[in-house]
């Protein structure tokens, strides 16, 4: 399983030596996402009251403490190229996708896959490919599995979401294939998106990409750039604010998605364009991105603030920014147990330019009031996820074969 390395940067939550003070001379990091703008969010979060995801439950894992926490991170997959993103089936089966496909499926250990599903309709291409990844929380009775990829089997390549029938209990064979939301918008690759995860209302959230495409994130009949809610048979869910399959709109390019167990917050992690990614709350209206051409500028106009609150002055701010300059926000996941700590509840996302994680303490009504970097010596970060052992498990953006899934374990210092 590789060599264990203990990174002892003795992490002291609320002090740790790689705040973001200066890094990437992003400066004050903590303040510029407008966070008390984001409290004010919970109205908004009202809209969401079927999915119930903000200001719910109490304030778990939102404070700083006073333990610090070292991390052991192992080589848990290697061999891969570009991994996208990590599942598990309730057996202890690992799924993981590699953005040129295919989604490994690992029945019998990780020492090599058991079989691979590679369908011949696969478009990878820059930035699209086999991409997100989730397992159905009844998988146990449906056997679904849900991929998001880039395919070519319409008129014309589009992002779509793909629900694979596995065998159960083992997932050691495919019994359908049934693409249930089709028509994303592709161009190239670029900002192709795509992540999906089921929330605590039992739907699928998916975060899309705009595709380099200025009008997209305003259309409403586009399904780019876009926070998805759908069912498992690709249906809008029946109290979208939006009466449509998204919840909300104005997005640039979202590729993390998760939720926190504790109190059913919501979140996604952004790219941004030259300034400020952003970490959003999961709630419904329009988060102010388009990049429309003016004046006969370019067809995609990057120029143009990541929320335009000049254009939109209803638009919903971001509860952390990173400011300039950018650390390209990949995959995101809570990290949640008594093992962790004080880090018990803080929001995990990985980086791709920056490449390191970066952890945010977060509260129930959404504010940021801490932020940190670890893991800064394993390259580009793409997804992290937690396993069903409590660890935290990272797919870095490793090619030929050079990606792996790292496996990350605390170590609690008193």
């Amino acid at each position: 399983m590789g060599r264990r390395i203990l990174l002892v940067c003795a992490l002291l939550f609320g002090a740790c030596g790689e705040s973001a003070s200066n890094t990437d001379g992003t400066g004050g990091i903590v303040g510029t996402g407008g966070n008390a703008g984001s409290g004010g969010m919970a109205g908004a979060g009202g809209m969401a009251g079927s999915g119930g995801m903000a200001g719910a439950g109490g304030d778990a894992g939102a404070g700083g403490g006073n333990t610090s926490v070292d991390l052991v991170v192992t080589p848990f997959i290697s061999g891969l190229t570009k991994p996208w993103d990590i599942a598990w089936l309730p057996n202890g089966t690992v799924l993981v996708t590699e953005r040129s496909g295919p989604l490994n499926v690992y029945v019998d250990g990780v020492d090599s896959p058991s079989f691979a599903i590679a369908p011949t309709d696969l478009v990878a291409n820059g930035e699209g490919g086999m991409l997100g990844l989730e397992v159905d929380p009844d998988f146990a009775n449906n056997g679904y599995v849900y991929v998001c990829m880039a395919s070519d089997a319409g008129t014309a390549t589009d992002v779509r979401l793909v629900r694979y029938e596995l065998q159960t209990p083992n997932g050691d064979s495919v019994v359908d294939r049934t693409d249930i939301v089709t028509g994303m918008p592709y161009s190239s690759g670029r900002h192709s998106g795509c992540r999906p995860r089921f929330g605590p209302d039992d739907y699928l959230w998916v975060g899309t990409g705009d595709a380099a495409i200025g009008t997209t994130p305003q259309d409403d009949d586009s399904l780019g750039g876009k926070v998805l809610r759908i069912d498992r048979n690709g249906n809008a869910a029946p109290d979208n604010p939006s009466g449509r399959r998204w919840f909300s709109k104005g997005h640039r390019n979202i590729q993390g998605m998760a939720f926190r167990a504790s109190d059913d917050l919501g979140v996604s992690a952004e790219h941004g364009p030259l300034i400020d990614d952003e970490v959003n709350l999961l709630v419904a209206g329009n988060f102010g991105w388009d990049p429309v051409p003016t004046n006969g500028g370019p067809q995609y106009n990057e120029s143009v603030p990541m929320t335009d609150l000049v254009a939109f002055p209803d638009a919903i701010e971001a509860i952390w920014s990173s400011g300039s300059s950018t650390l390209a926000l990949s995959g995101a996941t809570f990290i949640e147990g008594s093992q962790w700590g004080d880090w018990d509840g803080v929001l995990a996302v990985a980086t791709l330019k920056a490449a390191h994680l970066h952890v945010y303490s977060v509260s129930a009504q959404g504010e940021v009031t801490n932020d940190f970097r670890v893991i800064e010596d394993r390259g580009r970060l793409r997804s992290p996820r937690q396993g069903p052992d409590g660890l935290l498990y990272i797919t870095n953006d490793g090619g030929g074969s050079g990606g792996q899934v790292l496996q990350v374990s605390p170590l609690l210092s008193p």
